[in-house]
């Protein structure tokens, strides 16, 4: 059976990339463009894997993180992000985990990289 992903990410190209990546790699892929529509779209699909931006209109990365793992403790989930001037990447990250990401990968990144980190976070 396939592994089913969600991404959520408002920048549509990123998104619609990232989609087309997974669905040629074999998952099951279904996106949302903020953090309020993923989280319903979790409800909706229950997907074993959760892929979200930290920045994003609606409802941002760690509170949708933070939603999810009330809601599902067993959800694997990766926070992608390309940082921010307010923050250093390390300490982002750091937070990332506090609020239940299981990993997180900065942007840009490798398509290996990438499946990889996917195929690590779904045999865990």
């Amino acid at each position: 059976m396939k592994a089913k992903i969600l991404v959520i990410d408002d920048d549509q190209q990123f998104n619609s990339m990232v989609c087309m990546i997974l669905v040629d790699a074999g998952y099951d892929v279904k996106s949302a463009t903020n953090g309020m529509e993923g989280l319903k779209m979790f409800m909706k699909e229950r997907p074993d894997l959760v892929i979200t931006d930290l920045y994003m209109p609606e409802k941002e990365g760690l509170e949708a993180i933070m939603e999810l793992r009330q809601t599902d403790k067993t959800v694997k989930i990766l926070l992608v992000s390309g940082g921010s001037p307010h923050m250093k990447m390390s300490e982002m990250f750091t937070m990332a985990g506090m609020f239940g990401a299981d990993a997180v990968l900065p942007k840009p990144f490798s398509i290996g990289t990438f499946l990889e980190k996917i195929k690590e976070l779904l045999e865990t």
